[in-house]
């Protein structure tokens, strides 16, 4: 296994300085932020790419995956959706996600990861929410079918896609092999699973991973790693012995304010327990 920092807690740098100070910090990788203010796909054109891949090169730092779930550019976190009632409002999410995997094949990235629908509409059933994201994402999957750039849906609290049953029941209705897991850990952890078992369900899709810490009470809270009540050894020990030897990615998104410093302690944990 390889382990990235996700870009997304250094909205207060430029993408150049990220990329320097997590090559530095002993990481492998980087989880690329496509939302501003770093690689908003609209907003960002080839000599951005250019300069980036520089920057990557530079500092022989690799992509870990493209968060292109992340949306504040329109709206917030999870707006605009792929399950928005108003179908104008929709396109939005999915237009983004098509100029999302775009970017990533500009940057020979293999995947980007996605929300999982979205919090479903109050006036909406869930079985409606599913029909729709199911074919809010058939609008983009022969994009990403054509690129070869995967879609790595992320099942995440309080929105369509929680569980692991409910992405096992998703990916059924899916016909391609471009879709695939984004596995976060501590997502799986606030619903009340067991990231490590988990990992013998969901393995096999997951194409990429996320790690952080969340609090005893299983609230969302992304939280140091070693902070929290989660058992990362146990996770990561089930990675490894999965066989798989892609990236896991540290997502601490919370803390801007300190995101030298809380990359730095992460890669100390990580090292301290014999990770890196």
């Amino acid at each position: 296994m390889d382990f990235g920092f996700s870009a997304n807690a250094f909205r207060d740098y430029g993408p150049v300085e990220t990329v320097e100070i997590l090559a530095d910090a002993g990481y492998d990788g980087v989880e690329l932020l496509f939302d501003q203010p770093h690689l908003y796909p609209p907003e960002t054109d080839e000599e951005d790419v250019a300069e980036m891949r520089r920057a990557l090169d530079d500092n022989d730092l690799e992509i870990s995956n493209c968060n292109a779930f992340m949306l504040t550019a329109i709206e917030g976190f999870h707006h605009p959706s792929y399950v928005e009632a108003d179908a104008e409002y929709r396109q939005k999410r999915i237009d983004y996600t098509r100029e999302a995997l775009h970017l990533a094949d500009a940057f020979d990235a293999e995947y980007i990861s996605i929300e999982p629908g979205g919090p479903i509409p109050d006036e909406k059933s869930r079985e409606w929410a599913m029909e729709t994201f199911v074919q809010s994402l058939n609008e983009v999957i022969p994009s990403a079918e054509e690129l070869g750039v995967d879609l790595l849906v992320e099942p995440e609290p309080d929105l369509l896609i929680e569980t692991t049953d409910q992405f096992l029941e998703f990916i059924d209705t899916v016909d391609s092999s471009a879709v695939g897991c984004n596995f976060d850990a501590g997502h799986l952890f606030c619903v009340g699973e067991d990231p490590a078992a988990a990992v013998e369900t969901l393995g096999e899709y997951a194409d990429h991973y996320h790690v952080e810490d969340i609090p005893a009470d299983r609230s969302h809270e992304h939280t140091q790693l070693g902070a929290g009540a989660m058992d990362i050894d146990a996770f990561l020990e089930a990675v490894e012995a999965s066989g798989y030897d892609g990236f896991v990615t540290v997502e601490l998104y919370p803390y801007q304010e300190t995101a030298e410093e809380t990359a730095r302690d992460a890669m100390s944990f990580l090292t301290e327990h014999g990770w890196t």
